[in-house]
């Protein structure tokens, strides 16, 4: 059994960081105007993608040592230039340091998520799809018709607009993700990718199509996935799901358990 200790939070917190430097430096490259950027900054990663983009957070900070009141000037200074309000994810692991910082500043939180992993097994045994449930790999040139189906997925949380499809469009094309598409009797019922690295496997981007619920497909595309990445020498699997929901609930029924709930606080500019 791994053990939820700081090694393995900073591992889980590394991934995360990555995955966001590497969103960030895609779209600079796609579009110079978006102002795209990342900063290493408090033993974490900030990155900027857009005013309102899932990805405009600071994650990682605090867990390699205290932090100081000039480093988070510094933070706020990033997406303050920028127009952006300030959201960092805190892992409960994190220096004390930074929670005084955050309650003397005003911050509040505005969200709770469960981080979720398991070991993965090598190799991974075989899955067994639900009758007329195909998971298959998202071609090259099949990143917007990913992005649409994702979006659509999510429909009753988040509006499917040309940004969101964006934004999901921009994760679908860094180069440590793996798309993949869900199909029921043929027709496309849902989406989900995988990100890798430093040996840990990040789940996210799952969605189902409503009319395709209650199949299986998530757990079909949990279970391809895991297969994915233990043949990329993966140890580790890790995910993210809001408490008390269905993903949560189906990523526990693949083994998953809570490592730590995180909290996103919030600063918004007078």
């Amino acid at each position: 059994m791994q053990f939820v200790n700081l090694d393995l939070v900073r591992r889980l917190e590394a991934s995360e960081a990555a995955a966001a430097k590497e969103c960030a430096q895609f779209l600079a490259r796609k579009n110079p105007a978006s102002g795209a950027e990342s900063i290493e900054i408090m033993g974490g990663m900030a990155a900027f993608t857009g005013v309102g983009s899932p990805v405009t957070q600071a994650v990682g900070l605090g867990l390699h040592g205290a932090v100081r009141n000039g480093e988070m000037n510094d933070l706020e200074d990033f997406y303050a230039c920028r127009g952006s309000e300030v959201n960092i994810e805190v892992c409960p692991m994190a220096d004390i340091s930074l929670y005084e910082l955050l309650g003397s500043r005003g911050y509040r939180v505005i969200e709770l998520s469960n981080v979720l992993y398991r070991p993965i097994e090598s190799p991974a045994r075989v899955a067994t799809l639900p009758p007329g449930v195909e998971i298959r790999r998202a071609g090259a040139g099949e990143a917007r018709f990913w992005a649409e189906t994702v979006s659509r997925g999510f429909a009753e949380h988040f509006p499917v607009t040309e940004e969101l499809i964006e934004i999901m469009e921009m994760f679908s094309q860094r180069p440590s993700d793996r798309m993949y598409l869900a199909y029921v009797d043929g027709k496309i019922s849902g989406g989900a990718a995988l990100c890798t690295h430093n040996g840990v496997a990040g789940f996210f981007g799952a969605s189902t199509l409503p009319d395709f619920r209650r199949r299986g497909v998530q757990t079909a595309m949990l279970e391809a996935r895991l297969a994915d990445a233990a043949g990329a020498g993966c140890d580790i699997a890790v995910s993210i799901a809001q408490l008390n929901s269905i993903s949560h609930r189906n990523i526990e029924r693949q083994g998953f358990r809570v490592a730590y709930t995180r909290s996103k606080f919030m600063r918004k500019w007078d």
